[in-house]
């Protein structure tokens, strides 16, 4: 199956330098020991609210306390969107009882066939734990949130949307502290949520 998803992980350090103006090391940092990508000097990403499949309103800032995996998906994609949903789900499960401090805020790149449908029937094929919010709005409010982390969502007709594919963790206190690409595996990431969870 050819891939609808064009994966734009190579811009990802200029992304976060961009969106944050942070520099980022490729891990080995003595303290803390990140597998994924370090930001070597956290910020607070932008904020947003976006509704989550429940109907709810979900803003960025009003997750302080807590472990957030910020990504960006669609649901009607092939490959890297489901890989990824399924990676970060299964980190949810490994990291056991501390899940219960921990969200994962998906954002979708297709305001027009992310329908609540749509969402809810992902949400249940994969079987996403309830720490899982698929966050929709209007394209406007959604080009908004990617604009603001630089975000490409460019629809390809029927093969789907080519977009840029990443996940930030943000740690309790509101500040971005690692960048994982699609190859991150669920064990990387539960390791690096548990860091900024002690």
């Amino acid at each position: 199956m050819r891939s609808t998803t064009r994966v734009l992980v190579l811009l990802l350090g200029f992304v976060l330098a961009t969106v944050l103006g942070v520099a980022i090391s490729a891990g080995g940092s003595p303290n803390p020991p990140f597998t994924g990508a370090t930001l070597k000097h956290p910020a607070a990403p932008p904020d947003f609210a976006l509704r989550d499949q429940h109907g709810e309103v979900v803003r960025l800032s009003a997750q302080r306390g807590k472990a957030v995996l910020l990504t960006f998906l669609y649901t009607h994609c092939p490959d890297v969107c489901p890989l990824t949903a399924a990676n970060l789900n299964t980190a949810l499960a490994q990291l056991g009882r501390a899940r219960s401090t921990v969200r994962v805020l998906a954002v979708s790149v297709d305001p027009k066939g992310d329908t609540p449908a749509s969402v809810d029937g992902f949400i249940r094929s994969h079987r996403l734990r309830p720490q899982f919010h698929y966050l929709t709005g209007t394209k406007q409010t959604l080009r908004s949130v990617w604009r603001a982390y630089r975000v490409q969502a460019v629809p390809q007709g029927e093969a789907g949307v080519d977009h840029t594919l990443y996940t930030l963790l943000i740690d309790p206190a509101g500040k971005a502290r690692v960048l994982f690409d699609v190859q991150a595996r669920p064990a990387a990431i539960a390791h690096d949520v548990r860091i900024v969870l002690s």
